[in-house]
């Protein structure tokens, strides 16, 4: 798949991180540290931080390199929380998406193309399978996989909790950095040695939005063997619980992408 289409599936994949606040917005700031907590009070903590909303708009610029290669976008985005995504290319609506935890479907008019399909490609994309809901906790701040299901735990290195199974699977890793102050996860990384393969999401900062804390800059490394891809996002213009549509139909004409 050459690069244009690939970035396009890229944004589709990232615009699920919009739910990330309201029309008024704080930048979040480190504040007093606790580093004493055991693994269960920090998990618990960790999970009352869990974003809530029924609605979200916003505006989002996407910076995608690969490579020598690098594209910029500027989407505006509706999300109706658990059930489905809209993404809008701006000014004008010629690349347009819909995702929902079935499917993922996108056209573009640019170059009368359209794609309907499931998560297996962004799982490819990405090195891990994913589902909706785990794509969703993924770009909200939230753990990927939940740390209630599993044994964890959690030590202290440089100010930071570090959180992780008991006992790691030998042809997967998983750790989690948590903030001792706010208690969101500055970064999820996840890595397959075997396979070369590594997804790091680094939360560069977060925002309060009504008493919530939730992403405000975010960046995005897949690497399998020598092949590295960095989308990094900005979101502005964001705005809770309206009441929002979600208009979607893929035009005649276009031709079908197989991926």
């Amino acid at each position: 798949m050459h690069f244009k289409s690939r970035c396009l599936i890229a944004i589709i994949f990232i615009s699920l991180v919009l739910a990330t606040g309201c029309k008024s917005t704080k930048t979040i700031r480190s504040g007093s540290e606790n580093l004493n907590l055991s693994t269960k009070q920090l998990i618990k903590e960790n999970t009352k931080k869990a974003a809530t909303f029924k609605t979200l708009s916003a505006r989002v610029k996407i910076d995608i390199y690969q490579g020598e290669k690098s594209n910029g976008y500027t989407v505006n985005m509706r999300i109706e929380k658990d059930e489905k995504i809209l993404l809008m290319s701006t000014p004008i609506s010629v690349v347009k998406a819909l995702i929902t935890p079935k499917k993922v479907s996108f056209y573009n008019k640019l170059d009368n193309t359209y794609f309907e399909g499931d998560f297996k490609y962004l799982s490819d994309l990405l090195g891990t399978d994913l589902d909706f809901q785990k794509v969703q906790n993924l770009l909200l701040g939230e753990a990927l996989f939940s740390l209630k299901d599993n044994a964890f735990e959690a030590t202290v290195n440089e100010k930071e909790y570090v959180v992780a199974p008991k006992e790691q699977k030998a042809l997967f890793e998983l750790f989690y950095l948590i903030d001792p102050s706010h208690f969101k996860i500055t970064s999820q990384q996840i890595s397959q040695p075997l396979e070369q393969r590594l997804l790091q999401i680094d939360y560069k900062s977060y925002q309060q939005v009504d008493k919530q804390i939730l992403p405000e800059s975010i960046k995005v490394i897949a690497v399998e063997a020598a092949e590295e891809m960095i989308i990094e996002l900005e979101f502005k213009a964001v705005s809770l619980n309206e009441d929002l549509r979600f208009p979607f139909k893929i035009p005649t004409g276009l031709k079908e992408i197989k991926l």
